[in-house]
């Protein structure tokens, strides 16, 4: 029987709540260090930081993206929502939210990581 996906830190999906499709972006990117570990199984917690990391810097150049664009409409919600998304994601973003989680530590642990 297949091991479950890794949890996503319970903070990110505190945090992104209103962004469930993020979630399912976290959760994707660590079902792909796991998979990536089993083929070259160095450090497999470490890959999930960094796919973590990645994942979540792209959030930020996405909502970035997103404020360019609402900045050109004019739309002052847009922007509005543009800038507090773009916050949301940077906080997202800091490790110390997240790095401790014990579920997801416990997950690389219980595999070998």
């Amino acid at each position: 029987m297949p091991l479950p996906g890794p949890p996503v830190p319970a903070k990110l999906r505190e945090m992104l709540q209103d962004y469930p499709e993020h979630i399912e972006r976290l959760q994707e990117a660590l079902n792909q260090a796991v998979k990536d570990s089993q083929e070259v199984p160095l450090m497999p917690f470490d890959d999930a930081i960094s796919a973590l990391e990645g994942r979540l810097g792209t959030f930020i150049s996405e909502a970035r993206a997103e404020l360019v664009s609402a900045q050109i409409s004019g739309d002052s919600e847009a922007i509005a929502r543009a800038i507090e998304k773009e916050r949301l994601m940077f906080s997202a973003s800091f490790k110390r939210h997240w790095l401790n989680d014990e579920p997801l530590y416990n997950y690389f642990m219980a595999i070998g990581g």
